[in-house]
């Protein structure tokens, strides 16, 4: 029997990509019965209004008060999730192939996967998003991470969310929406932990559509770094080398402001620039392009700033402890 499917898209000031998507999402949710939800978290650029004015049966607009994707995610499960086996995540922000779903239902069943997971590649328009998409599409921006390169299909810790089925997802009480951004790592730790298992599909992958500034970069992977730190406060966790190693990396170059003491200060600085002028060097090959060489401190700015966020979240549960042990009996 054809698995009944859910199709659940978190949206806030997505004017610019919302039609493409529903467009692509249709033949398939008419052929298949599907239900599309839009939980749209209040934008004011038009996305709502584009979406009502939608003439199809098979897209319904709901109001996501709390704005998280996460939330948007539970919302659209705790309404509709009765009449489906199966939900896809979309990400409004990103371009999907034809056979996308398709894909991504036939790789759960052959697999007997909870959770169906997808590669990324970054895609961008223009001389600063082209730059940062490169930045994200190599090793030295996304450091290896298994769904960022050409994936090989096997089970995996983590990858980006495309397919899960309904009963896992409310099996573990859903997405925490607590957690504003690493909401979908958080997700397949506790999935892992209950029994299940995680497919990363090879057979199809999103282009999605990366931040347009450097600010913009930052702040988000500021968000992740939060998110990260979060995720392993919550569950005790060990991080990993690469996630000790980049954790490390805004204490160090703040030793440059001690530089005029000595010199040896400057040093974690000095190799950090040293670094994204070869990493730079290794993407303007991999591209051919010399944009590649800037490329290469946007790299470095996302770990920075992922550090930055990291510390940022650690310190601050760190205060908030000392209060309560000081707080008098």
């Amino acid at each position: 029997m054809t698995p009944r499917v859910l199709i659940i898209i978190p949206t806030l000031n997505e004017v610019d990509h919302i039609d493409a998507v529903l467009n692509g999402l249709l033949p398939f949710a008419e052929s298949h019965g599907a239900r599309i939800v839009v939980a749209d978290g209040g934008s004011t650029d038009g996305t709502r209004d584009r979406v009502a004015a939608r003439p199809e049966a098979g897209i319904t607009l709901i109001h996501n008060p709390r704005r998280l994707q996460s939330a948007a995610v539970n919302l659209a499960v705790a309404r509709f999730g009765a009449e489906a086996d199966m939900l896809i995540r979309i990400d409004a922000h990103s371009a999907y192939p034809q056979d996308y779903c398709d894909v991504l239902l036939a790789e759960a069943q052959e697999t007997g996967a909870a959770s169906v997971v997808v590669g990324m590649r970054a895609v961008g328009s223009g001389f600063w998003q082209g730059l940062i998409a490169a930045a994200q599409n190599s090793r030295i921006g996304n450091g290896g991470a298994a769904h960022r390169v050409a994936p090989v299909g096997r089970f995996v810790d983590h990858g980006h969310h495309a397919l899960m089925r309904i009963d896992a997802f409310r099996q573990i009480g859903g997405y925490d929406e607590s957690f504003s951004h690493n909401e979908d790592a958080e997700l397949d730790l506790r999935l892992r932990q209950a029994g299940f298992r995680i497919w990363l599909t090879a057979r199809t992958r999103v282009d999605y559509f990366p931040r347009r500034t450097i600010p913009a970069l930052m702040k988000q992977y500021f968000a992740f770094g939060r998110g990260r730190a979060r995720n392993i406060l919550k569950h005790r966790s060990v991080p990993g080398l690469r996630q000790i190693v980049l954790a490390g990396l805004a204490p160090g170059l703040m030793l440059a402001l001690l530089s005029p003491l000595h010199p040896v200060f400057a040093l974690p600085l000095i190799l950090w620039g040293v670094g994204c002028l070869a990493g730079g060097a290794l993407i303007a090959r991999e591209t051919r392009s010399l944009r590649g060489l800037l490329a290469g401190f946007a790299a470095g700015a996302m770990h920075v700033a992922w550090s930055a966020g990291f510390w940022n979240q650690l310190l601050r549960h760190l205060g908030r402890g000392r209060g309560r042990s000081e707080a008098p009996a």
